[in-house]
C-alpha cells in the first residue's frame, strides 16, 4: 500500500489509532474466543508450514500519547515473532517527522526490526539519504522504498535534483558506501497500480526495482486470491525470483475498505459485499467474518508455496491479533490454552 494510500485510509477513520487502555483484558478474551470458535472449522489446527513468517504495517502516531499507544501495541504483536515492522509516511513526506519519531520510539522501546518507508517524491536525493542517515543512527538496516504519489494537485511531484522512481531510489541506496547492508521492500500491484499503462509495464517496472538491488517486493492489498495467484505465476514467468510478500488487511469496516479500494484499484468480490452486508454495526460479528476472511485467504496462498505475509494493521490490532492466533503464527498462538469464557459472547 502506498504511503499517501494508507495517510488517506486513516484521515478518514479517526478511530484508527491504536489506544490500548483499560478494556485491554476484555479484547484479548474477545480475540481468544473468536479464535477458539473459527480454530473449530474443519482446517488444520497447526501452523501454515515450518518458518512461516509475518510482517506489520503501521502508520506513525499524531500525539505524543499516540506513540506510547504505538509502542504498546506494536509489543503486544512481538508475541507473534514477525520478521519486521513498518511505519509508513505520507505523500511528499508528509508525516515525516511522526515517522522518525516513532520509529526512534520502536526501535529504542522493543526488540522488533523496525524498517522505515522512504518516498523520492518531493525530496532531493540529499534529503533521501539525510532520512537514510537518520535510521541508520536509530539502528535501523531496512526500508520500504517508493516512488510515492504526487501530492493533491501536482502530476508528478519529482525533483529535478531527486530520484524520479523507486529504481532509481534503490539505486541510491545501492550506491552508497553502506549500500549493500540496507534490506530493502518495493510494492507490487497484483491488480496493477492505478496509473499503470497495461499490466506488462506494471509488471516490468517491478522487475526493474527487483533488478536494482530490492530484496523483496510488498503487495498492495487486494481480495481476489486468484488475481494474487496469477500475478505470482506471471511474475515468476518474467524472471522475477525474488519474494512476493502478499499485503493481507483484514477488514475493519466494510464500508469505508470498499471506497478506499476503489480508489486505489482494488476490486472487491461481490461475494464480499453480500457476506459482510449490514454488519458494520455489529462489531463483533463483523470481526469474526473479517478474521474468517483473511484466515481463509492466507491459508489458500500458502498452499501455492507461499510462507511470508504482510499485514496492514491499519493501527487496529484486534483482527490482526485474531488472525495470527487462527493461524497459529508463533509462540504466541500456542503459549497457553484459548479459553471460551468471556463477558463479551460473539455469535
Amino acid at each position: 500500500m502506498s504511503d499517501d494510500q494508507f495517510d488517506h485510509f486513516a484521515s478518514v477513520d479517526p478511530t484508527a489509532e491504536s489506544a490500548p487502555g483499560s478494556n485491554q483484558a476484555d479484547t484479548d478474551q474477545i480475540n481468544d474466543e473468536m479464535a477458539a470458535r473459527l480454530g473449530r472449522r474443519p482446517w488444520p489446527a497447526s501452523n501454515l508450514r515450518p518458518g512461516f513468517e509475518v510482517s506489520f504495517e503501521f502508520f506513525p502516531a499524531a500525539t505524543d500519547a499516540g506513540e506510547q499507544n504505538l509502542v504498546d501495541t506494536a509489543s503486544r504483536l512481538a508475541d507473534f515473532d514477525p520478521a519486521f515492522v513498518s511505519v509508513t509516511y505520507g505523500a511528499g513526506g508528509t508525516t515525516q517527522e511522526r515517522t522518525l519519531n516513532s520509529i526512534r520510539r520502536l526501535k529504542g522501546e522493543t526488540n522488533l526490526d523496525v524498517a522505515g518507508h522512504l518516498t523520492c517524491v518531493g525530496a532531493s536525493a540529499a534529503e533521501v539519504h539525510e532520512v537514510l542517515d537518520v535510521y541508520a543512527e536509530a539502528g535501523v538496516r531496512r526500508v520500504v522504498a517508493l516512488r510515492g504519489d504526487p501530492p493533491e494537485g501536482e502530476s508528478d511531484g519529482t525533483r529535478p535534483d531527486g530520484y524520479r522512481s523507486a529504481t532509481e531510489l534503490v539505486q541510491g541506496i545501492r550506491a552508497r558506501s553502506d549500500g549493500d547492508s540496507w534490506d530493502i521492500s518495493v510494492a507490487a500491484y497484483p491488480e496493477i497500480h492505478p496509473k499503470a499503462v497495461s499490466p506488462s509495464s506494471d509488471l516490468d517496472n517491478l522487475k526493474r526495482k527487483i533488478d536494482a538491488g530490492a530484496d523483496r517486493a510488498l503487495t498492495q492489498f487486494f481480495f481476489d486470491t486468484d488475481a494474487f495467484l496469477r500475478f505470482l505465476d506471471t511474475a515468476r514467468a518474467a524472471g522475477i525470483t525474488a519474494p512476493i510478500v502478499p499485503g493481507i488487511m483484514p477488514v475493519t469496516n466494510f464500508e469505508k475498505t470498499a471506497g478506499f479500494s476503489g480508489r486505489c484499484g482494488t476490486s472487491i468480490p461481490a461475494w464480499m459485499s453480500d457476506l459482510f452486508g449490514g454488519v458494520d454495526d455489529v462489531p463483533e460479528v463483523q470481526q469474526m467474518i473479517a478474521a474468517t476472511v483473511a484466515a481463509e485467504q492466507c491459508r489458500r496462498i500458502a498452499e501455492h508455496g507461499v510462507q511470508t505475509f504482510h499485514f496492514y494493521t491499519m493501527n487496529r490490532i484486534e483482527l490482526t491479533l485474531a488472525l495470527c492466533k487462527i493461524l497459529g503464527v508463533g509462540a504466541a498462538a500456542q503459549a497457553e490454552p484459548i479459553t471460551s469464557g468471556s463477558r463479551s459472547s460473539i455469535a
